[in-house]
């Protein structure tokens, strides 16, 4: 008989290694001790089980007890818990759960490969049996079983992995679902920019998000489960999926003295040997090396704990093997899109005290799946980062629909062999066009970043245009394009027309530019850089991307509800429609809408990059008669959004906006809106309608006045701007005093000025307070809106509210005290929506 092998964890790591050690060595005896009733199952696949996705429950169990039996020759044990291990001896204590009998087995190879488990901290209320984590088998069938009992909403806890996965299954499932992150952003492993993409894709597809608010208890009520937000607010739901991250279970290791770090990893060699030679251990319960900074590191996945698995195997075998590392290379499914990282992102940079433009640099480019005019090409917004002289790429992320797996492995690849920008550049990729164009995104990225280290191109931070109260913003997108959606406070000047408008820009100012998605911005910047303007930088990913980032606050309108066949009119034939871009049965004698027969043309906008979509409408509907229909079929995932503001800017009615597929189609009726709801097609660029309020005073009466103005022009589809100087902004400041370090005089106003609108007093009969009091408990018998609910409503429907930033120097007033949501400016801020509006107000 060959050597003994114990090992202790039957997923993934040690699942594989058992495997691995048997293919090498015949005379081994291999034990496997399963806590559990199940091993090797795909705990990936868990969450697609609850909603049926994956319907059959069988497919998730990779191996069985009896299957590794009979295969492999492994006395797997399940339902058998090691629960302490004498190094000495060489042995390891279990205990039998079927039967409740303790016992020791010899081992002369110890291999832990116990894993990670849910984290459930110690809040209040957090026992209730309405609350499950979400890790192995019988939970899948105890959560599936509740979501099957007829509940209708439910709740996740914690926006990484696992939490998005439940998400959008348990939405699959029918449910009402709300996501609750205590963190800014959903997915650390990507930056706050690119995480923002997902942000608007969950919200679409009808998740409730919560960001940057913890949980602070829950209230069990019965059926259902109450939890209490630290920021006051509370979600009540009948379902809570606790997913806040993992611990490792290393337990055993602590107790039997070997080595373990801080955040309780067991320390391993590149052999994956422990502390003691004879013990190994592999998976979520170890530390790692992080391939790219050289440090250790906890990053559990299932890769990386397989690959480990055969390692200790092969070493155990004697053929020596070593681990070269993790770089935490992922990728997941959210809904319609997939998101993807590899490497270190900008923000663990940033905490290793590496800065930009020293260290390292970033590109962020939007690029389609394959090649435009092949139907179904989709968007993908790409971000590589790398170091400062392109010798070493350091992490990339990239958020899309089709096509990012096959990238970030490609990055990922080069990365692991301490490729650099040039080797991307370089790299010759598969082309044709259903799979890639023949500048893939991977080359595309490494051109960028050539051109960024070569000094050919600068690109703007993604929140640049709001904290560089300097930079003016240039949109070089046609006017149609604005028409969908305008960048705030951006000057139009469409590309082809920049060369001979380019004196009208001061060559010592500093220029952020848009454009779509940013090729024409590109191009604009080394037009404007070799006509003497230096101070020029590239918003990456352009006007969509802006979108994206400020999703939260764009307008939200309810899309049309109407099935296709509401616009099928005078027995038009529902597959008739010309040519692309043919007014297809339009001649004839003129007749009126309602007296001729309804036409309708098809166009097919698959693969058209943003603006394409838009600017095929815009020439089409040019052409057309009063009353016909344009279906519009789009694969750009912010067309459903573009044409909704288009239509209402335009004055054309949007009769179905539905998605089919990958596919989103739009059906438009020409002009059937009156030309008093919405500016005419002439005057899409328009922007003289928006209203402006400074708001100069800090009483309550005053202050309620104005959200009240700028709530009924919003309603009226008019854009509005309020500003806030001097004693206006003590409305915008947090209720909770924010810890910042000021001098005395900045203390003192911080100290005498109103901390939030609710403590704002009437301009008279405030009556110590009494007055105050008294209008505001009349609201509330009257149904009246608080103040608090107005902001509130305003700013989530789109009102852009800027904050005077001299005053707030003055005063000593800082960014960290204002309410979120609110943008820091200048008076040129307010003049430049001043300009295109035609009501200004002072209160």
């Amino acid at each position: 008989m060959g050597k003994k092998v114990v090992i202790i964890g039957g997923v993934a790591g040690g699942a594989s290694c058992a495997a691995r050690l048997r293919r090498l060595d015949e005379t081994a005896e291999i034990v496997m001790l399963e806590r559990g009733e199940y091993v090797s199952y795909a705990n990936c696949g868990l969450p697609y089980h609850v909603s049926d996705v994956i319907s059959e429950r069988d497919a998730l169990l990779l191996q069985t007890p009896e299957s590794l039996r009979e295969r492999f020759n492994i006395d797997v044990r399940i339902m058998n818990e090691a629960l302490s291990i004498d190094r000495e001896k060489k042995a390891v204590e279990i205990k039998n759960h079927n039967t409740g009998e303790k016992y020791r087995e010899s081992y002369d190879y110890l291999v832990i490969a116990t894993g990670s488990s849910p984290l459930r901290p110690p809040i209040r209320g957090i026992d209730s049996p309405l609350i499950r984590t979400l890790w192995t088998v019988p939970d899948t069938d105890e959560i599936r079983r509740i979501v099957k009992s007829g509940i209708r909403t439910a709740a996740v806890i914690g926006g990484g992995f696992i939490g998005l996965e439940m998400a959008e299954n348990l939405r699959e499932a029918g449910l009402e679902v709300t996501l609750i992150e205590a963190l800014e952003q959903v997915m650390a492993p990507l930056d706050f920019e690119m995480a923002s993409i997902l942000h608007e894709n969950i919200r679409d597809n009808g998740v409730v998000l919560r960001l940057g608010d913890g949980v602070d208890s829950f209230t069990d009520e019965g059926d259902r489960v109450k939890i209490n937000l630290k920021s006051g607010d509370g979600v009540t739901a009948e379902l809570v999926i606790l997913s806040i991250g993992v611990r490792p279970n290393s337990g055993l290791a602590k107790e039997a003295g070997l080595g373990i770090n801080e955040r309780g990893g067991i320390i391993v060699d590149d052999m994956m040997r422990t502390s003691d030679s004879a013990i190994y251990a592999v998976g979520d319960v170890i530390e790692v090396k992080d391939i790219v900074s050289g440090e250790p590191a906890m990053i559990p996945l299932a890769g990386p704990a397989n690959k480990q698995g055969r390692i200790a195997a092969d070493n155990i075998a004697g053929f020596e093997e070593r681990y070269t590392g993790t770089q935490g290379s992922a990728v997941a499914k959210v809904f319609d899109l997939t998101a993807a990282s590899t490497g270190q992102n900008e923000k663990t940079l940033k905490k290793r005290g590496l800065k930009k433009g020293t260290d390292y640099e970033t590109v962020t480019i939007s690029q389609n799946s394959h090649a435009g005019y092949y139907p179904g090409a989709t968007p993908m917004m790409l971000k590589l980062i790398f170091t400062a002289d392109g010798e070493k790429i350091l992490g990339a992320q990239i958020v899309g629909t089709d096509g990012v797996d096959k990238r970030i492995d490609t990055i990922g690849v080069a990365l692991r062999l301490g490729a650099g920008v040039k080797d991307l550049k370089n790299l010759e990729l598969a082309y044709a066009p259903p799979y890639s164009s023949a500048k893939d995104p991977v080359n595309m990225a490494g051109f960028t970043a050539e051109n960024v280290i070569k000094g050919l191109l600068k690109m703007a931070e993604w929140n640049e245009p709001e904290t560089n109260r300097e930079a003016i913003r240039i949109d070089v997108r046609e006017e149609e394009e604005v028409a969908a959606y305008a960048i705030p406070g951006a000057k139009n000047i469409p590309l082809g027309s920049l060369r001979e408008r380019v004196g009208e820009l001061d060559k010592s100012g500093e220029y952020i530019i848009f454009c779509a998605i940013g090729v024409r911005a590109y191009n604009a910047l080394r037009i404007l850089r070799q006509n003497g303007i230096e101070k020029v930088k590239l918003f990456p990913g352009g006007a969509r991307f802006y979108r994206s980032l400020h999703s939260e606050r764009a307008e939200q309108e309810p899309l049309p509800e109407l099935p296709i066949s509401g616009y099928e009119a005078g027995g038009a034939d529902k597959d008739s429609g010309g040519e692309k871009g043919s007014a297809a049965g339009a001649g004839g004698a003129e007749m009126k809408p309602q007296e001729r027969e309804v036409r309708k043309i098809c166009v097919n906008c698959s693969g058209l990059q943003c603006p394409g979509p838009i600017m095929e409408v815009f020439k089409n509907i040019k052409d057309m008669r009063e009353g016909d229909i344009l279906e519009v079929t789009s694969t750009d995932i912010g067309f459903a959004k573009d044409i909704v503001s288009w239509c209402r800017r335009t004055g054309n009615e949007l009769v179905s906006n539905e998605r089919r597929g990958s596919s989103f189609i739009a059906c438009i009726r020409k002009g059937a809106l009156p030309e008093t709801e919405a500016c005419p097609i002439e005057e899409a660029g328009s922007k003289n309608n928006g209203k402006t309020i400074i708001v100069f005073d800090g009483d309550m009466d005053k202050v309620l006045a104005s959200f009240v103005i700028a709530n009924g022009a919003l309603a009226m589809g008019r854009p509005v701007t309020m500003f806030f100087t001097f004693w206006g902004l003590t409305a915008l400041r947090k209720e909770s005093k924010v810890p910042l370090k000021k001098n005395a005089v900045e203390k003192m106003f911080g100290a005498m000025l109103p901390r939030g609108s609710r403590k704002l007093k009437l301009s008279k009969m405030n009556m110590g307070g009494m007055g105050t009091m008294m209008m505001r408990k009349i609201m509330d018998d009257k149904n009246i809106d608080s103040l608090e609910d107005m902001m509130k409503n305003a700013m989530e429907a789109g009102v852009k509210i800027i904050a005077c930033s001299m005053s707030m120097d003055v005063m000593g007033i800082r960014k960290e005290e204002l309410i979120d949501g609110v943008e820091i400016g200048g008076v040129g801020t307010y003049l430049g929506d001043a300009e295109e509006s035609n009501v200004n107000l002072f209160i």
